[in-house]
């Protein structure tokens, strides 16, 4: 193509009234559409806070709702889709990551003051690359485009849709209440550019007789001069991944009794219970057990909630050291070890590997305040957070102890802990592995692109005890991976006197399944037409 028939991606961004209403799902589902009507198109956004985490094929790190985002694009992640991601660590403190690597610990004012003067011209580049190779870019906003308080140094909502000249599509949440004032309201703190740019509003999530609300969208039309688009009903069961814990928190809350207990377990059902940690990341991990028809799956913060599990999960973090004291001071550390002492199966992901051994050495301050906090002594390792962090993406097999078998496993790493393996014996053992027996069920390598995949050797990786009831690994998605998973549930069925159910779910057809089932409840509610007029593709 020559540079004079060069044309940059025509663009749309989904902004919102608050947090939680649905724009990543939203953008997701635009996405999918697009792709499905043959526009090469890509997800964007400039600025995300979460722990909730996505390691591109490069070993990059971006907001796991644009690495989602881009799956429902066919394409794969780049860090040129979400350039600025805020990893919160504790209280008014974020780690910054800048294309996909970490930047520095931030204070919210200092980074307002200091990195934000900047951010601008990064977000602006990536833009600019994702409009040279797609036929269409959706943004994202980010709470709400009427956060007066943040407006002066905004990179992530009305500015971002000005350096894109993109289209808005303003999205509000009827299911929260309050929704045509909401969006009045919005459009009323906007400046009149801002207010201009906006070309109509999706109302999601939701439920009864549309025919019912029709007075409240005439009354809106008319008093905003701008389209009501579509009302999308609510959607249960998505099946996608969550941008963050606040949705987490109300899936809790909205399962547990009123005494904050949880019920009694199910028949026929494995109870797995997950300890919510304060600073929980990655908890997405979680995600296909909930999908598997014989396992109830339940977040537990309180050591009354403890229950009878048939196997407890301690998921990653992102401050390990204050959430294992978390632990202790709340009781579970205690019914935890309990647990393990009677034979319990227990499973450590990432942060919660990491409390399994001796100690946490933290002599930099990469993760707290304290320089050393002791584990709970299951492996002989200690763990020192470094000033590097380890992202890439991994391959390999895993067996644990007493199975029969090695099935294939993929996923990836996010962490700063790096084991040190205590006694010259262990480190002996553990260095060649033989087989399962020596304590170290994962072989990895790094993932490459396919040309360069023979140049990684295998290594063992993560530990399990002698029986392999307790096992850990760094390996984020270890769950996503089918065989291994049903492997796992099928002893915690023969653990129980149940016996082995074969086959179980897919977790990849099932993503595909959600993304096909989001995409045509989108456009059966949403006036896509009139969306591709907006941006310019059709006439």
């Amino acid at each position: 193509m020559s540079r004079s028939d060069y044309r940059p991606a025509r663009t749309l961004m989904i902004q919102g009234t608050a947090s939680d209403v649905g724009k990543s799902l939203l953008t997701a589902a635009v996405c999918r559409i697009l792709k499905e009507d043959g526009y090469r198109t890509a997800p964007f956004k400039s600025q995300n806070m979460s722990l909730n985490s996505y390691v591109t094929w490069d070993g990059k790190e971006i907001g796991r709702a644009q690495g989602m985002q881009a799956d429902a694009c066919g394409i794969l992640a780049t860090t040129d889709m979400n350039p600025i991601l805020l990893k919160p660590k504790k209280e008014m403190v974020s780690q910054v990551v800048v294309h996909g690597k970490p930047l520095g610990d931030f204070e919210a004012r200092v980074y307002r003051e200091e990195v934000l003067a900047e951010a601008g011209t990064i977000v602006q580049a990536a833009l600019g690359r994702l409009r040279d190779d797609y036929d269409v870019v959706v943004l994202e906003g980010a709470g709400s485009p009427a956060e007066i308080n943040l407006k002066d140094r905004d990179i992530v909502n009305m500015r971002a849709a000005a350096w894109a000249d993109a289209p808005v599509v303003l999205a509000a949440d009827i299911d929260r209440g309050g929704v045509f004032a909401a969006i009045v309201g919005t459009l009323e703190l906007l400046e009149p550019h801002e207010r201009e740019r906006v070309c109509g509003f999706v109302i999601n999530k939701f439920r009864g007789d549309v025919t019912l609300l029709q007075p409240g969208l005439d009354w809106l039309e008319a008093r905003t001069g701008k389209p009501v688009l579509g009302v999308v009903p609510y959607l249960p069961n998505v099946g996608l991944e969550d941008e963050d814990s606040l949705s987490l928190d109300t899936a809790i809350a909205a399962a547990a009794d009123s005494s904050g207990r949880r019920p009694e377990r199910r028949a026929g059902k494995l109870d797995i219970a997950v300890i919510r940690l304060p600073h929980i990341s990655n908890f997405t991990d979680i995600d296909p057990l909930g999908a598997e028809p014989d396992v109830a799956v339940r977040f537990i913060a309180r050591a009354e909630q403890w229950g009878e599990p048939d196997a407890v999960i301690v998921p990653g973090s992102k401050n390990t050291v204050d959430d294992l004291i978390f632990l202790r001071e709340s009781g579970l550390a205690d019914k935890l070890d309990r647990f393990k002492r009677d034979g319990g199966h227990v499973a450590g992901l990432c942060g919660g590997y990491e409390m399994f051994g001796e100690r946490l050495l933290d002599p930099l301050h990469t993760e707290s305040d304290r320089d050393e906090v002791p584990g709970f002594g299951w492996f002989p390792f200690d763990v020192r957070f470094a000033a590097e962090k380890r992202t890439v993406r991994a391959e390999g097999y895993a067996a644990m102890p007493g199975w029969q078998v090695e099935f294939p496993v993929s996923g990836y790493e996010i962490h700063t802990g790096q084991v040190i393996w205590r006694g010259q014996a262990w480190v002996a053992e553990s260095a060649g592995l033989a087989s399962p027996a020596a304590g170290r069920p994962f072989r990895l390598r790094e993932s490459r692109m396919a040309e360069e995949s023979s140049a990684a050797d295998y290594a063992p990786e993560g530990c399990a005890d002698e029986a392999g009831r307790v096992w850990g690994t760094f390996l984020h998605g270890v769950l996503h991976n089918d065989d291994f998973r049903r492997g796992w549930l099928n002893r915690l069925r023969m653990a129980r006197g149940m016996a082995p159910l074969e086959g179980g779910i897919r977790v990849g057809e099932l993503r595909e399944q959600a993304f096909a089932r989001l995409a045509a409840h989108v456009r059966q509610h949403v006036d896509i037409d009139r969306l591709k007029r907006i941006i310019g593709l059709t006439s």
